[in-house]
Parts: structure tokens; C-alpha cells; sequence
């Protein structure tokens, strides 16, 4: 029986179509320390809270590990690892549906640079929950979740409070030279090696991280295309995702969402709309964005049924926290010969997060980024046995695994780019969330 609970009373449901005070109900209940894996997913003003682990799919850099009630497998996998996880989800048993992440270093046996991945690296960890909770403008929906459980969820829900101060994080540091990696990017384009690529930096915080707290006070502060909150399996992470990588749903239609020029947003209404006047001017990042949508609509095309794929929005301006950018909208309808996980494989990782072509500006990044970049530009998902998928590129984002919490921030370099503007850009990227990592203890928690 569907047990629905009630939001209209009480501080924290009186806002609930409010995006913070669902983001801090799911923030609570990830907190309250009675779930050792959840991932929190935020779309379209529809909050799911998943927790509890029915079963795992883990793809390793040599197998793929299978967890499904009392099953357990490991088998070793070659070729298209997006395969290999389709794969492995269709010998799960009844209906089901998947969250999780997808490391950037899954992109590496597609194009051929294994070769630059650690032979421990976990390039995929995805579960099927025991349960999922949805939060929405109408109130917090149970399911058919166990009515015990379902009253400690509305006793922690009731209980909610304002999050702790937030402690910002400093960006302005070129710890590991970015500049100049940025400098040698733009000698090899001007080589012809490539046309764009992307080129990041990372920013580790110094102090104990307190994810939730930080979840919501980013969610406050941003307006995501998703958002995400989770801890699964070594890695934990909350983040405010600019755009889609893929969406896939029933009905066989495709779309992405490039994201390609930048300028600060936030900063009052005559900087942000001076701002925004000279990003759709500069020639630059108009130039960066149309080569983005061209190779967007390549990928899209090539699992596509012909003549289905188009531009239905182009070099619109979105607002994404701290930053303004560029945004398009490609879209096609799905081929029968290719699924979902063929058009993940095809448009993984993100344009915007690697470069044009995608193979040599891959190994750019694997050559010229001093360590690897773990989840960031890759993608935390969602996918069903009922053939949808979305992946979201995994961007604005406070990571932490193995007693480290970090944020990273690229730009994209082209052959007109300058050390300076580039790594400018980075800092406002990075001002999406860190003014806004809350530090653990804060406030009592």
C-alpha cells in the first residue's frame, strides 16, 4: 500500500515546492547515519531518495563484479565497457532500476588509452536500491516502503533544520600550474593536434567536509540542470550538474545538452547582462560552442534512425549557479540497432568535458592533467530495465574518497585562448560551489 506522508505542517514541509527545503529533507536522511549507501537525484522538481543495496553491477579495469541477492560473479570484460555493463544489468533478475556513477577513465578502452588507466581503477558502480523515496511539490511518497521505515523517514523529515555556515573554499591558488598547461595545450592546437580540449584543475580542501549540509547550501545557492547527493560504495559526492550527457527514454528518443562558453553570472544585473552581451558576441566562444554542437550532432547521428537528428535550441543563454554559458539542444530518435548504453558509449564523456576530436584531445587531458581525474566529467546515472537512461555530467561537484575531499574546474582551450582567461573561468566556475562547502561540526552536526 502507497503510504504518502503528509508536508503540510511543521517548518521544513511548509516550503517543500521551495528546491532547498527538498534538498533538505533528502540531505537529512542521508545524514541520519541509517544508510550505508544512498544516492540522492534531483530532475525536474522530483527528488528520489535511494537507498539500500538489492543489487550491484562494479566494472573494474579487468572485470566486471555482479552482486544480485545471493549471486555473486566476476567476469573479466574486453572491448565496449558500456556493453559490458548492458550486458550485465540484462542477467539481473525481475525489473529494476539503476543509479550510480561512471568515471571519467571509462571513456578509455573506446579510444584506445587504456594504456594511461590504473590497473585498480573502478570505472563504473552502479546498484539497484531496496527502495526509493520520492520527494515532490505534493509531498513526500513512500511507496510501498516498510510503514516502520516510512515513520522513521517522516520523524527525521519533521526534525529538519537550516544547515550549518559555510566555510569557502579559497580557488585563487595555481597550485599545479594550470596556466601553463594551458599554454602548452594552445602550442599543440596550433600544431594541429587538436581543435579544443579541455583542460582542468583540482582544489583539495583542508578541512573535514560535511556533504549533506554542503548539498544544501549549494542547492540554495544554484540552478542545476540535476543534482545529486550520494555515497556509493568509495566514493561520496554532492553536485549541481550544468547538463545532460545523454537521456535516452522509452520512447526512443535521444538528446544532449552541450554546455560551451562562459562568462561570471551573480554578480548583480548590469555586470551579469554585460556579461552576457559579450559572451554572445565573442567570437572565441561562439566558435568553442559551434564546433561543440557539430560534433554533438556527429555523435548523435551515428545512433540515430537517418534524418532524425536536429538542433532544436541553439546558443541559448543558461544560467548555472555562478556562470552563465552557451547552451544547445541535439536531438534524435534512437535507432534499433543501437540502445541506450551504445549511446552512452558514443557520446561518453561529454564534448564539453574533453574536446574536439575526442580521441586526441582524451589523451591530451591524460598527458598534460598531473593525476587522473576519477569522477569528475564523467557521469552519475540513472537507468531502468524499462530501457530509459540519463546521465549527468558529473561537473560542480565536492568529491571525497580514501580521507580526501576535493573540487575540480576545466575550461575549454582553443586556439585562441590566453593562460589567464582560461584559468579565471575555472575560479568562476568553482564559485558555483565553493563558497559554499559547509565544514563538519558546524553548527552541532
Amino acid at each position: 500500500m502507497s503510504l504518502t506522508i503528509d508536508t503540510t505542517a511543521g517548518t521544513a514541509h511548509s516550503a517543500e515546492s521551495r528546491p532547498d527545503a527538498a534538498a533538505r529533507v533528502c540531505a537529512a536522511w542521508a545524514a541520519s547515519g541509517e544508510f550505508d549507501e544512498y544516492l540522492v537525484y534531483e530532475r525536474d522538481s522530483r527528488w528520489v531518495f535511494a537507498a539500500g543495496v538489492r543489487a550491484r553491477v562494479v566494472l573494474n579495469h579487468h572485470t566486471i563484479d555482479v552482486t544480485d541477492g545471493d549471486r555473486r560473479t566476476s567476469t573479466s570484460w574486453t572491448g565496449d565497457p558500456a556493453a559490458a555493463i548492458a550486458h550485465a544489468l540484462a542477467e539481473l533478475s525481475g525489473q529494476w532500476r539503476v543509479y550510480g556513477w561512471v568515471a571519467f577513465d571509462f571513456c578509455a578502452a573506446r579510444h584506445d588509452l587504456f594504456g594511461h588507466v590504473s590497473g585498480d581503477a573502478h570505472l563504473a558502480h552502479l546498484i539497484v536500491p531496496e527502495f526509493e523515496v520520492v520527494v515532490t511539490d505534493d509531498g513526500i511518497d513512500t511507496g510501498d516502503l516498510d510503514p516502520r521505515r516510512a515513520d522513521r523517514l517522516r520523524a527525521i523529515a519533521d526534525a529538519v533544520t537550516g544547515p550549518p555556515p559555510a566555510t569557502p573554499v579559497d580557488v585563487g591558488d595555481d597550485a599545479d600550474d594550470y596556466r601553463g598547461r594551458v599554454a602548452l595545450a594552445v602550442d599543440e592546437i596550433a600544431r594541429g593536434e587538436y581543435q579544443k580540449v579541455i583542460l582542468s584543475r583540482r582544489v583539495d580542501i583542508v578541512f573535514d567536509v560535511d556533504l549533506p549540509a554542503t548539498f544544501v547550501r549549494g542547492r540554495e545557492a544554484n540552478d542545476p540542470a540535476r543534482s545529486y547527493l550520494f555515497h556509493i560504495g568509495e566514493l561520496s559526492a554532492a553536485g549541481f550538474s550544468p547538463e545532460l550527457v545523454v537521456a535516452a527514454d522509452t520512447d526512443g528518443r535521444v538528446v544532449t545538452e552541450p554546455l560551451a562558453g562562459t562568462r561570471a553570472a551573480g554578480r548583480g544585473a548590469d555586470l551579469d547582462a554585460a556579461a552576457r552581451a559579450e559572451l554572445l558576441t565573442d567570437p572565441k566562444e561562439i566558435a568553442e560552442h559551434a564546433m561543440s554542437v557539430r560534433a554533438c550532432f556527429d555523435e548523435i547521428s551515428s545512433v540515430s534512425i537517418p534524418g532524425t537528428t536536429a538542433v532544436h535550441e541553439y546558443m541559448a543563454i543558461r544560467e548555472r549557479g555562478s556562470v552563465q554559458h552557451l547552451a544547445s539542444t541535439v536531438g534524435g530518435d534512437l535507432s534499433p540497432d543501437a540502445g541506450v548504453w551504445q549511446a552512452l558509449s558514443v557520446l561518453f564523456p561529454s564534448i564539453t568535458a574533453s574536446g574536439i576530436p575526442k580521441a586526441p584531445a582524451l589523451d591530451a587531458i591524460y598527458r598534460l592533467e598531473p593525476g587522473r581525474r576519477g569522477l569528475y566529467s564523467g557521469a552519475v546515472l540513472t537507468a531502468s530495465s524499462a530501457g530509459d537512461l540519463e546521465a549527468t555530467l558529473a561537473l560542480r561537484t565536492v568529491f571525497s574518497a580514501g580521507g580526501t575531499t576535493w573540487l575540480r574546474a576545466g575550461a575549454g582551450v582553443v586556439a585562441q585562448s590566453t593562460p589567464d582567461r582560461e584559468f579565471e573561468e575555472t575560479c568562476e566556475k568553482l564559485g558555483s560551489v565553493a563558497p559554499h562547502v559547509v565544514r563538519r561540526g558546524e553548527g552541532g552536526r
